[in-house]
């Protein structure tokens, strides 16, 4: 196909319903609300450190603190803006908006210190240790909120941006059921383009039009208007024709989003290198050891402690009510497999009556579980404070204990039992290469509704794509998965 550069056009699909303008419209509606959201977030704080705590009568101009509140609202925006935490493609989705707030306001810190020595100011550790972390609590609050505003707006049908997808048929497929069961993400697939410009169902494929070749695609994007082209593995992708196509579609408001077809890689791992004159996608090795990961067990054991001491009192009320509730103890301890396969004891409130593991033989064919689990949405084992302590998740409360010592972590992998630790191949032992979590991937998406393939893979996800901004991510969203109780028994 020969190189056509796009040109401004009528951006309406058949049926003249415009497509792509409203899409930039919404885009750019939202990015000016964070925008602003920040700005007055940021605004808000600075009033209020300053009319607490600011010196209204020094003697320098530097000191007083409507200069230093000023400068460091100016100073927060300029380190949001040179970041880039305010690209569409971040927010609303992801770890990357929560990472580059993050390091804006690492930023902003490091410059406030500077200025602060360089101008000799005595009250600049009022901004940079009370400030500035106010402002994140504020900023980070906000987007949160605004980003739950928008996930709602998508699973009504708004606020999405219409996909033109490429690629061979099982692979479309695939990308199609992914983005119905996943709203959230922004996505909508319009139609679709094949090798040979059909689909198995005639002009259809899963209920979503079949518009034309492989080789069409930049015509359909500046005829139609789509946001975004997704180009999923096909022997029909040379590099040739993916720069072909990538040239075709400048100018236009669509974003090319081109699938990995050697590994499922994402996260802080890929890095694009020219070398020579060649983009390399470099795929960094997995994160086991070093400074990461000794931050993050620091922040496992003093947040472990912090929640032993916050839930005490819970935790006693809810020992009360097993006692009182059924005959057998309070805990319930089992044995799990952790990092590299050493075994250790994890503990739980007892939600079963006494003897449950003997009965289990009984209740074999029963099995709900999928995969290698063992579950029953209707345990008759199952004591009736336990099933409410089960639907919140709170007889999950002393693994706290168990990450204080340091055989589990917040967050990670689901800890197996020894017999389904034993029945691993070499690809699922990946999630014994770090300590297991008290939350993860796997309860933030579901739990035990999860089909054990699914689990796997997120949980194979998390080992391979670990940040310290996935893992606040997932500390959030728990939360509200705890409260649902969805898939929870």
């Amino acid at each position: 196909m020969d190189y056509v550069h796009p040109f401004p056009a009528a951006r309406v699909r058949p049926g003249n319903r415009p497509v792509g303008r409203p899409a930039v419209y919404w885009e750019q509606r939202y990015r000016r609300t964070v925008i602003i959201s920040d700005t007055v977030a940021t605004a808000f704080v600075v009033a209020a450190i300053g009319g607490l705590f600011g010196v209204r009568d020094a003697a320098n101009w530097h000191e007083k603190w409507v200069i230093l509140g000023f400068g460091t609202e100016l100073l927060v925006l300029g380190a949001l803006a040179t970041s880039r935490s305010w690209a569409p493609a971040v927010l609303g989705q992801g770890a990357e908006e929560f990472r580059r707030l993050g390091r804006s306001l690492c930023t902003a810190v490091v410059v406030l210190a500077l200025g602060g020595i360089a101008l000799t100011s005595r009250n600049i550790k009022l901004w940079i240790f009370v400030a500035i972390p106010a402002i994140a609590l504020a900023v980070m609050t906000e987007r949160y909120l605004l980003r739950l505003w928008l996930h709602k707006q998508r699973k009504e049908g708004r606020c999405l941006r219409p996909v033109l997808a490429a690629g061979s048929l099982a692979s479309l497929r695939d990308l199609i059921t992914r983005v119905r069961k996943f709203p959230h993400l922004g996505w909508r697939v319009d139609a679709v383009c094949t090798v040979d410009g059909s689909g198995p169902d005639g002009d259809r494929l899963d209920g979503v039009p079949v518009v034309g070749r492989l080789g069409d695609v930049a015509g359909h994007v500046r005829r139609d208007g789509y946001r975004v082209v997704a180009v999923t593995p096909d022997p029909h992708w040379s590099p040739d024709r993916l720069q072909r196509l990538a040239w075709n579609l400048e100018g236009s408001d669509a974003e090319m989003v081109v699938a990995p077809v050697l590994m499922e890689v994402a996260g802080p791992r890929l890095h694009v290198d020219a070398v020579l004159g060649i983009p390399l996608l470099r795929v960094s090795m997995p994160t086991f050891t070093g400074g990461r990961r000794a931050v993050k067990e620091i922040v496992d054991r003093l947040g472990a402690a912090v929640l032993l001491v916050l839930f005490a009192p819970l935790m006693v009320v809810v020992g009360l009510f097993v006692l009182v509730d059924s005959r057998g103890g309070i805990l319930y301890r089992q044995r799990r497999v952790g990092k590299d396969g050493h075994e250790f004891t994890i503990f739980k409130f007892r939600t079963m009556i006494a003897g449950a593991h003997r009965a289990r033989a009984g209740l074999t064919d029963r099995n709900e579980g999928a995969g290698l689990l063992f579950k029953l949405r209707r345990d008759p084992r199952v004591t009736r404070v336990g099933a409410v302590l089960r639907r919140y998740s709170i007889d999950e409360l002393p693994q706290l204990f168990n990450v204080l010592g340091g055989s589990m972590s917040l967050v990670g992998p689901r800890p197996p039992l020894p017999e389904e630790s034993a029945a691993y191949g070499p690809d699922i032992r990946r999630r014994l290469l770090v300590k297991p979590g008290l939350t993860g991937l796997w309860q933030i998406s579901g739990r035990s509704d999860l089909p054990w393939e699914e689990a796997v893979r997120l949980d194979l996800r998390y080992v391979e794509d670990w940040s310290l901004a996935l893992d606040t991510v997932i500390l959030w969203k728990t939360l509200r998965a705890v409260l649902q109780g969805q898939g929870a028994y």
